[in-house]
């Protein structure tokens, strides 16, 4: 089996290796993590059996340009069944491809993740906005789980999830018992979820319910509404319904109680579209030319565009004070020398929408409203504490 590329100086991690503390910087509002070497393990799939490995890379992970594979193939960054080949060779179904890299995460918002109640078999916490839950694509440290394990020792945990941009309570199971007991809770309707939203305008007084069918779009990234045209003809998507209370307003601004019935993607987000009421800094989802998330425009869905691999780290950037926190600068990273990918805007804000409570037949666990859902200048109803 050919040795990992690199000398012995690099320590090249796996899945295996857990967060440490050390791992994070904190800087401008961000959480980052330290560079660091990765192996990347993929095993081939019958549909990219019979191409080359150079094409297979090409074609399928598009970060990186062609001339990147092929000096990876050639330096023994890309090998196949823990051997290096060479650049024409055809990888078979099956086969184990590792992928050596200098992994960059994207930065997500610095906020502390807050733990509200730690039981002998439950824990809850309070979400910053921007950091998945998991790990899930470019993010593996840089995630509620990675950070409660680095930072508290908290592993493993059982887990429901919150869509990234998205604050507030979590829910973690601390041993499998419990989690099956959450998962038979859910799968027969017995957890009731209640979230804040700040929307555009006056929302209207009273219980508004929405019921219609949401369909995701996973191309887009998008959900849309769909309901009956009258023809008899039943809509795409599922069935959704949301029930909608408003707390305050100030004339310009709402916050909105949010209790989801069923568990769609992005569902809260498109009915309140829906109703002519979205969340106030929403970019997918706005109607019209409402203010942006941040001041500079940038959009936690603006595309990321790859680094083109022959051109020097120096063309895309000098380093700055991104370059004194103590990582190597590899010599084929697309990356390098900052901190974060090339790509990956420092301006994101978190969405405007925040769980505060989950209750079940037996347990309700509740977290604190955030700092935006208190209005300047508010009328009508005010917020329940």
């Amino acid at each position: 089996m050919a040795a990992p590329p690199g000398g012995a100086g690099i320590v090249w991690q796996t899945p295996a290796n857990p967060p440490e503390a050390h791992d994070y910087v904190i800087r401008n509002g961000r959480r980052y993590v330290r560079p660091y070497y990765f192996e990347f393990i993929s095993h081939v799939k019958n549909r990219w059996a019979g191409k080359t490995i150079v094409d297979l890379f090409t074609d399928e992970f598009k970060g990186r340009s062609r001339e990147y594979y092929v000096r990876a193939v050639k330096c023994g960054r890309l090998q196949v069944d823990g051997q290096i080949v060479h650049t024409d060779y055809i990888v078979k179904s099956s086969q184990k491809i590792s992928h050596f890299l200098h992994r960059h995460e994207p930065p997500v918002l610095a906020g502390d993740i807050t733990i509200l109640q730690n039981e002998v078999d439950v824990v809850t916490i309070c979400k910053p906005a921007s950091v998945p839950v998991h790990p899930c694509g470019q993010y593996r440290k840089n995630t509620v789980v990675g950070i409660l394990q680095a930072e508290y020792g908290l592993t493993p945990l059982f887990l429901h999830r919150l869509d990234r941009l998205v604050s507030g309570l979590l829910i973690f199971a601390k041993n499998a018992d419990r989690a099956e007991c959450f998962r038979q809770q859910i799968e027969a309707g017995l957890l009731q979820k209640e979230y804040v939203a700040k929307v555009v305008g006056v929302f209207p007084d009273g219980e508004q319910t929405v019921d219609a069918n949401v369909n995701f779009n996973a191309r887009e990234g998008r959900s849309t509404v769909e309901v009956s045209d009258g023809s008899g003809k039943e809509p795409n998507g599922k069935q959704a319904l949301t029930r909608f209370q408003r707390i305050c307003t100030n004339g310009t601004h709402s916050i909105v109680l949010c209790k989801p019935v069923t568990g769609r993607t992005h569902q809260i987000r498109v009915h309140l579209k829906h109703t002519g009421y979205p969340i106030a800094n929403d970019e997918l989802y706005l109607l019209g030319n409402f203010c942006p998330r941040s001041t500079k425009g940038t959009s936690a869905s603006t595309a990321i565009t790859p680094l083109d691999p022959d051109n020097s780290a120096a063309d895309h950037g000098s380093k700055d004070a991104e370059t004194d926190e103590g990582f190597d600068i590899d010599p084929m990273c697309t990356n390098c020398p900052n901190l974060a990918p090339v790509g990956y805007d420092g301006d994101e804000e978190g969405l405007w929408l925040h769980c505060v409570r989950y209750t079940g037949p037996d347990w309700s666990y509740e977290c604190p409203y955030p700092d935006w859902a208190i209005l300047d200048s508010v009328s009508t109803k005010k917020m329940k504490t």
